[in-house]
């Protein structure tokens, strides 16, 4: 599984140009198919448990490999990974989703949302802050934690504002995103069963993400 990725974000990372990636586009083209047949299975399967993926194609879901360098010392301008996003209404769509990182030596199965913006961010705290037990449940369920590693990521220093300070579990409506993930390795990206694991640990997503995008939802229902 991922062998022309894999081999074609090798060589790219030791020819990080424009010049190589133009005369080996073809090579580019085989990788971007192979990963592009892995989303569309994987939005195929991730749709029978979550009814909001229904609908979406892998272009929908797929990050570009061209770089945004205007801000970045680093000037190469392709990307060493291939990342997709399956989400309702997309990966450019603001809701939380799962996500699939391919990267030699980097790879890893991620969920939930990522540096949102501050009113998604107040929503998602407000839901936890009112339903912190159910949310608790969730997180620390077996399902979740059989399959990742604890909730974790940047925080604030300080509860943020607009939320008692007392608040028995104010540790969770610290963090500045809300998600889980798990490394694995090349060999383990490389085994016929990675794809059973990624749909088995993106189901155990399955409730976070529910709850995240509830918050969300209901955020921009009442705006």
């Amino acid at each position: 599984m991922f062998n022309t990725s894999f081999e074609f974000l090798r060589t790219i990372s030791q020819n990080n140009n424009r010049e190589w990636y133009h005369a080996n586009k073809s090579f580019y083209n085989s990788a971007k198919q192979e990963f592009e047949h892995v989303t569309e299975i994987l939005l195929h399967e991730v749709s029978k448990f979550d009814k909001d993926i229904k609908g979406l194609i892998p272009k929908d879901c797929i990050f570009r490999i061209f770089r945004d360098v205007r801000f970045s010392a680093d000037k190469s301008p392709y990307k060493t990974n291939f990342g997709s996003f399956l989400a309702r209404g997309g990966e450019k769509a603001g809701f939380a989703g799962y996500y699939l990182h391919i990267e030699p030596g980097n790879s890893f199965i991620a969920g939930g949302i990522y540096m949102p913006p501050s009113p998604v961010l107040k929503a998602i705290r407000n839901d936890i802050h009112k339903h912190v037990e159910e949310f608790k449940e969730i997180i620390y369920s077996h399902g979740l934690t059989d399959h990742f590693e604890p909730l974790s990521g940047d925080k604030l220093k300080k509860p943020p504002k607009g939320f008692p300070k007392n608040f028995p579990d104010v540790e969770l409506l610290k963090f500045k995103s809300y998600g889980f993930s798990k490394m694995k390795n090349d060999k383990e990206m490389m085994d016929d069963n990675i794809l059973e694991e990624i749909v088995n640990s993106f189901r155990a997503l399955y409730p976070f993400n529910r709850f995240l995008n509830e918050a969300i939802s209901n955020m921009r229902q009442a705006v």
